[in-house]
């Protein structure tokens, strides 16, 4: 397997053969994090700049730590004591960076779209450099899709995690579906493994139009995790909702909320996932977050850093 992506912005185009070296690279990569000393001189001498338009705390830690540990130079954007603050467009800081010699952007922004209009921009200028969507609006997380997957595999078989190991589970994706840039990369991820994937949300967050991705929809929770292998749980992103899309938090927990009684209805061996952060007693009960026999939000977080140095390496031609 060859990889010849430059940027990743999307899981839309991804094919089965790319998730399935992305998965065996994030699987070395892991090894190399298990051991005392967890650097390896890959990317030496490279430069990774983080532009994050936007807050976070597991996204760019994570890229962060898996720059770090492949040997290469971090640089960290601040947007508020940037020149942004002074008047400055996007593509000009960008292309300041690119002048300072980065080789690949990290982007996170909060309107859909920026990270493939900086990479245009870049392509435009006859530039080299490598784009990496850290999330964009309600668009996509694709690395969050990816991490995900790489959690489901390496669960199912620790030792060679592969894409063909989800087929025919049953992957229940409860939550904000509407406003959820995790939700339509999983989506995307999963379907294309062969994964059932079934949603589950009230019909303010959950609309009709989601069908065309190949899943089921419901809007009572128990029919979708009903046999379910995973739950897939997801934050209820109140920043971007307008008013009236829930009657209430408490009433939302009781309908939808995961509680170890709700996951009664799924297979004995169920695990739980949530991409973070956790609205604790909203979408997941406080236990059953805390509980590592039920739940791998720990694991996200850990094979966030796997994932993330592997497709640096991909990206960067590592060697």
């Amino acid at each position: 397997m060859v990889w010849t992506r430059r940027h990743i912005l999307s899981l839309s185009d991804f094919s089965f053969v790319e998730y399935a070296l992305v998965l065996q690279t994030a699987g070395s990569f892991q090894q190399v994090l298990a051991r005392p000393n967890r650097k390896v001189p890959t990317l030496q001498g490279r430069i990774i700049v983080n532009l994050f338009f936007e807050p976070s705390t597991r996204t760019r830690s994570s890229f962060e730590l898996a720059a770090k540990a492949l040997s290469a130079d971090v640089v960290n954007f601040s947007p508020s004591t940037s020149s942004l603050t002074k008047g400055e467009t996007i593509f000009d800081t960008t292309r300041t960076y690119l002048a300072m010699g980065m080789d690949i952007v990290v982007v996170r922004h909060s309107l859909s779209g920026v990270p493939q209009s900086i990479a245009q921009d870049l392509e435009q200028l006859g530039s080299p450099v490598s784009v990496i969507n850290a999330g964009d609006g309600q668009h996509e997380h694709p690395t969050q899709g990816l991490l995900d997957l790489f959690t489901l595999c390496a669960l199912l078989d620790p030792h060679d995690p592969r894409p063909e190991l989800l087929a025919g589970k049953k992957i229940a994706i409860v939550g904000d579906i509407l406003h959820s840039r995790v939700a339509r990369s999983n989506l995307w991820s999963l379907v294309t493994c062969g994964a059932d994937v079934h949603l589950a949300g009230p019909p303010t967050l959950l609309p009709a139009e989601f069908a065309q991705f190949g899943v089921t929809l419901h809007h009572r929770l128990e029919p979708a995790l009903a046999g379910a292998d995973f739950v897939m749980t997801l934050r209820l992103q109140k920043e971007r909702m307008g008013d009236y899309l829930l009657p209430s938090l408490r009433e939302y927990h009781r309908l939808y909320g995961i509680t170890r009684e709700k996951l009664a209805h799924c297979r004995p061996e169920v695990r739980v996932l949530h991409p973070g952060p956790v609205n604790r007693g909203v979408e997941l009960s406080s236990d059953l977050l805390d509980d590592p026999r039920l739940s791998l939000v720990s694991q996200q977080v850990a094979s966030g850093v796997a994932v993330r140095m592997a497709l640096l390496y991909l990206l960067g031609g590592g060697r």
